[in-house]
Formats: structure tokens, sequence, C-alpha cells
């Protein structure tokens, strides 16, 4: 059956009883606490492609949450029932458009008649319009890459090509390409422009090879104005692959066309990946992108809450973010999204107790280990105490007043019980404690001098 006619058949029906087995697999799945939270109030829209399946959710945290986390995931559930999905489209239910997140994905080990091939090889690119380079935070870390992207996607005669981009996981090499192509199109509406990972360009590559078929596939990425391929990592050690990666590269650049690849390491780092190809994309340039530092992360989380106008989140949050999750942008981002969706779920304020509870799988897993005593070190040295005085029996306000701050940390940012702490402190009760705890968390609501001097500290013994 052609493919246009296996769309027609998507009726309504089949697509009401599609969703209905798929929520319960979800529900199964994800649990009942996550399923009730984001999945549950996701719901069919209309959608004028038989192809396309719409799903609609109330709030744009929600949507964002949801396409982040199982966009693959739908999209291989609608695929599993009914074949002729080829994309689904989360949205928020007032928005006028939607942004297509991911186009079909199916098992290698699935063939694909060769019409389908075809059907493919005429869709667009799946660029998404949130990636542009004015919301691309720049600083030194970046600078370089970010000039090097805006170059390439300029009109006329490219100045290099291919542009080489290489950084870890989530630091915003993805967000580069979209904007270039972003960019190349708005100068150029009618250029052929396509992004697609390296898993993508493999998969396609290997169903058109099982449809016997693979003359379409050639001539739609060797007919290209600007191609984009992310995460070239995933094909090292596949040979076939690499093989038809090299004479596409080599066809894009031999015709003077842009290209840009991605990676997780520089070229010269990449195991696994022919010579040749290396060689290749060696003689453009090649950009890295630096670990984000406390200020960039700063500066990201602020440009996000500017985009989040009826979000609040106190800056002592924010600031904890910035200091404790250092691994990724895409990280950082998505903690700031998901303590915002939780509050507008639970209609509770965010502070940093439910900040805590909200992160808490997140913050532990990158919280550096402190210990009571570097804590009591920390606060003697701020307050130009002798440790000793932390731990004897003086009750004057200077000695306990510090003291107090102490413990408050020291229940704040280790595992020890109450217990625990309070022998530490000089043999006192678990009563002490909790009194300290409580007296601090008043204190920073309404003494300047206190909450400062525990920003202070949190910054010192958590950085």
């Amino acid at each position: 059956m052609a493919i246009a006619g296996a769309l027609k058949a998507t009726s309504t029906t089949e697509l009401d009883k599609a969703w209905a087995r798929i929520r319960g697999h979800l529900r199964e799945s994800a649990g009942t606490r996550l399923f009730d939270q984001w999945l549950k109030p996701l719901a069919l829209a209309a959608s004028d492609e038989p192809e396309t399946v719409r799903l609609s959710l109330p709030s744009a945290f929600m949507t964002n949450w949801v396409r982040n986390n199982y966009a693959e995931r739908l999209l291989q559930e609608f695929r599993a029932i009914i074949p002729s999905i080829t994309q689904v489209i989360i949205e928020t239910a007032s928005a006028s458009a939607a942004l297509p997140v991911l186009a079909a994905v199916e098992s290698p080990a699935t063939p694909v008649a060769p019409s389908a091939i075809a059907a493919m090889a005429g869709a667009g690119p799946a660029l998404d319009s949130r990636f542009t380079f004015d919301r691309f935070v720049v600083d030194g870390s970046n600078r370089v890459a970010w000039n090097a992207a805006k170059a390439l996607a300029e009109p006329g005669t490219p100045r290099f090509s291919p542009l080489f981009l290489h950084s870890g996981t989530g630091m915003g090499k993805t967000h580069l390409m979209h904007a270039i192509g972003a960019a190349f199109l708005d100068a150029q509406p009618n250029a052929n422009v396509i992004y697609m990972s390296a898993e993508r360009f493999m998969f396609e590559f290997v169903q058109a090879m099982r449809a016997r078929d693979t003359f379409a596939f050639k001539a739609r990425l060797r007919s290209v104005d600007l191609l984009m391929v992310d995460d070239l990592q995933f094909i090292a050690g596949k040979d076939a692959t690499q093989e038809e990666f090299f004479y596409t590269i080599n066809e894009v650049m031999s015709a003077g066309k842009r290209l840009v690849v991605s990676a997780d390491r520089c070229p010269q780092g990449l195991d696994g990946v022919e010579a040749r190809i290396l060689s290749r994309l060696s003689v453009g340039f090649v950009a890295d992108i630096k670990p984000a530092d406390v200020t960039l992360r700063r500066a990201i989380l602020a440009r996000k809450m500017a985009e989040l106008p009826d979000a609040s989140v106190p800056a002592e949050v924010l600031e904890l973010l910035a200091v404790r999750l250092t691994s990724s942008i895409r990280e950082l981002e998505g903690a700031l999204n998901r303590l915002v969706a939780y509050a507008q779920l639970t209609g509770e304020a965010i502070d940093m107790d439910f900040t805590h509870a909200t992160l808490g799988d997140v913050l532990r897993g990158v919280q550096k280990r402190v210990t009571i005593d570097e804590i009591q070190r920390a606060v003697s040295t701020y307050f130009e105490l002798k440790p000793i005085e932390l731990v004897s029996a003086r009750r004057a306000r200077v000695v306990a007043r510090p003291r107090q701050i102490a413990m408050y940390l020291a229940k704040r940012l280790t595992t020890r019980s109450l217990p625990e702490i309070g022998r530490k402190f000089g043999g006192r009760d678990h009563s002490t404690v909790i009194h300290a705890v409580r007296r601090i968390e008043q204190l920073r609501d309404t003494d300047m001098d206190v909450d400062s001097a525990v920003r202070v500290l949190l910054r010192d013994l958590e950085g």
C-alpha cells in the first residue's frame, strides 16, 4: 500500500483506541505519582495531517517537561499500534502553533517500503524555534563557537566549511546547530536545510538498504545547501554507516555547500571513527564549548527567569542552582523548569525547603560532601572565633549565635542526625539543635546580618 493510502486509513476511532492503550502503558511504567502529575493531563488534539498526532497540555512548563522526557517514547508507542504515524507534536493547549519535536523513529529491524523512504526524504528540517542565536547566553567559554556558528549561517560564500563543534553533553552544541539552521533559513527561505542526529543518519541509511532503495537517501542528503549532523560519536565502529557518511560529507564539501558536525570530543579524540572522516572534518573550523562557570550559569538562569514572567524564584534558590548544578546547562535549565512546574502544580511558593524537597535527588547527586568539622572551622573563621568556642559551654551571644548558625548548616548540609549534631557541639541535646535551626530560619527573614552570613558560608562550603 502506498504511504498516502496508509495515512488516510488512520481514523479518529483508531487513534482514540490507540491513545487509550498508550495511556495504560504510560500509567503502568511511569507510576501513579509521575503519571498523574505530568502525563494524565495529556489530551489528543485535532490534526489536519493523518500521519501526525497532536497532544496538548494545559501549561508550557508541563509541555516542555513532557517534550524533554517522553517525546520519543510517545512516538514509539503510537508507531507500535499505527505504523503510518510519522510525527508526534506536543503543544500547549493555548498555543497557536506547535513545535515538531521529533521525526519518526522506527526500529532498524522494521523494513520500510521505498515509498516511505521517499516520503521521509521530503520532510523539512526538524528545527526547534526556541534555539536561536539571541537566546544563547554568551561568555568566554562559548564565544568562539557562537561567533563561528553565526559566521557559517551568514548568506553568501561561506568563510569556512565544515564547522565542527565539540563539548560535553548539554553544553549548547545542539542549540547552536538549530540556531544556524534558523538563521540560514531566515536569510534564504528556499534553501534546502537538513538537521539530523548521527543515529538518525544511520537509521535512514539502514532502512534505505533494507528497502533496496538508497538512491533517494543519497540524493536527499547530497543536494542540501546546509547539512547538520549531531553527535557524530554515535557512528563510531559502524563501518558501513561511516563509509556512506564519508561519501556524503565529501559530496557536500566538494559542492561548496555548508556542513556542521558536532561530537562530544574533538576530532582527534573520536576513537572508532575512520581517519579519513576526521581528516575531512578537521580542514574546516573546529570550535569547542568549555564547561559553563558559575557566572555563566547565573546569567543563564537570569535569562530563563526573564522568559518566565509568572514565576517567582528567590535569589537564594537561583544561587543554589547556579553553584550546585555544574555538569551541564541542560541539567541546570531542566532543574529550574522542574522547580517552577512543581510549584504551579502544587500551588506552593518556591523557597529553599521546597527546592530541596523537589530537587533533592538532583542536588544530592552533585553535592559536595561537607563534614561538621568543616562547618565548624568555616563558621569560626567567619566570626573570628576559636573552633573550641563553638563546642564550649559559653552562652555569650558572640558565641551562641555563630554556634546556632553552625548547627543550622550542619542540619542542612550533612546527613547527620540531630543527636549526632548535638554531640559534635559539646554533647548538646537534640532539642537544642532543633531550637538553633528554627531560630536561624526565623532570623534569616528578619536579620540581614544573619542572612548574609549564612549565604556566604553556604557558598563557601558548597563550592
